[in-house]
């Protein structure tokens, strides 16, 4: 009995193993059989990425070109208006500055009492050094009054809103928003950036004397970073602020020089005609006598202050028609105003769009133009508060 029952659990035994050897057999070959299908299927999908069909080129028409030459001269008229707002509210604040402290401080200087005795004084040693002749003194006098002028007035304001600062800042503002008008452009007519690129590289927008990295392209503008970084923009800018008079003061020779001239010729005349031939000078005699004569040609304290608003008015009929023309040159002049940097690459585009506004472009290698980092020349962006 025992025997009989061994026997079977042997041979069911040795049926389990054998059935279990079949399912594990047939699940081995299913996986293989799966594996090989897969490395099949991905053999077919790597060589199909590496043939990829050919792209048909982008046929751009002579009329889109147009089309596209006519919105880049848009982009640039659209970025120049903000840019020119952005530089007048600032002037205004300058302007309004600069007649804030003539009143407060150059006024009060100028016309009191002890500024006109030791100007008396200077006129006289002028007067003395100069010889036979009133010119070089009266020039020598107003060379004198301008620097007063200049350190008083247009300086101190200078620090707080100062005209290169300001060129500079419009200029830049104008270039990043003429960057983001033309990024539309190739997506509004279906352009390849790569077609476009080489339009903007086409188009001339810094034009100056040699050497080469002074003249940029209008590609090159609109990627530089940073805009200020770039030579050709730097040397723009500097030679905008070279032609206007530099240091921030504006073109103060040409308009405050002739107001001071004026001022110290009316000084050397009431020198002229008043206590020329004093009790001190007729007693000393020489030229140590006509140095006292001169020097204290002055009338008196109580005599001065009643003058003193006359001398005023007209010391302010003076200087204001002289500001407001400085003010109208910084801010209206086309070439050394606080938009010459703008004026100048708006013209260079709007003149280069027209000369190929007719020419097809062809497609060109793309050359990798990276913008060369100049030296630092900008002031600090607090001076425009």
């Amino acid at each position: 009995m025992f025997n009989v029952n061994c026997s079977v659990q042997t041979g069911t035994s040795a049926s389990r193993r054998a059935l279990a050897n079949s399912v594990f057999g047939n699940v081995i070959f299913n996986l293989r059989s799966l594996f090989v299908a897969l490395m099949v299927a991905l053999a077919g999908c790597a060589t199909t990425d590496r043939t990829p069909a050919p792209v048909p080129p982008v046929h751009v028409s002579e009329d889109t070109w147009r089309q596209v030459d006519r919105d880049i001269s848009a982009a640039s008229l659209a970025a120049r208006g903000p840019a020119e707002n952005y530089a007048r509210s600032f002037m205004e604040s300058w302007k309004g500055r600069v007649h804030q402290r003539t009143e407060a401080d150059f006024i009060p200087w100028f016309t009191s009492y002890w500024t006109q005795q030791w100007l008396a004084v200077k006129g006289a040693w002028y007067k003395l050094s100069a010889g036979e002749g009133m010119d070089p003194a009266v020039k020598q006098l107003a060379a004198y009054l301008q620097e007063q002028y200049n350190r008083r007035v247009l300086e101190p304001v200078a620090k707080e809103v100062n005209p290169d600062v300001v060129r500079v800042r419009a200029t830049t503002l104008y270039i990043q928003l003429l960057g983001e008008r033309l990024q539309p452009i190739p997506r509004r007519y279906g352009i390849p950036p790569d077609r476009f690129d080489q339009r903007l590289r086409n188009i001339q927008a810094i034009a100056l004397a040699p050497p080469a990295a002074q003249s940029a392209s209008l590609y090159q503008i609109v990627y530089a970073d940073p805009i200020a970084g770039l030579p050709a923009v730097a040397a723009l800018i500097d030679r905008v602020r070279k032609e206007a008079g530099g240091a921030g003061v504006g073109p103060s020779d040409a308009r405050i020089s002739p107001v001071a001239k004026r001022v110290s010729e009316k000084l050397m005349a009431k020198l002229a005609i008043s206590s020329g031939a004093s009790a001190a000078a007729a007693a000393v005699g020489g030229v140590a006598g006509m140095v006292i004569s001169l020097g204290a040609a002055g009338f008196g304290v109580i005599a001065h202050e009643n003058e003193r608003s006359e001398m005023e008015a007209q010391l302010r009929e003076e200087l204001n028609p002289a500001l407001d023309d400085m003010w109208h040159s910084l801010m209206e002049d086309p070439v050394i105003g606080v938009m010459g940097g703008v004026n100048h690459i708006a013209e260079q585009i709007e003149g280069s769009v027209a000369s190929i506004l007719t020419q097809p472009v062809r497609a060109q290698p793309l050359l990798h133009e990276d913008p060369i980092p100049a030296e630092p020349f900008l002031q600090d962006e607090e001076n425009l508060r």
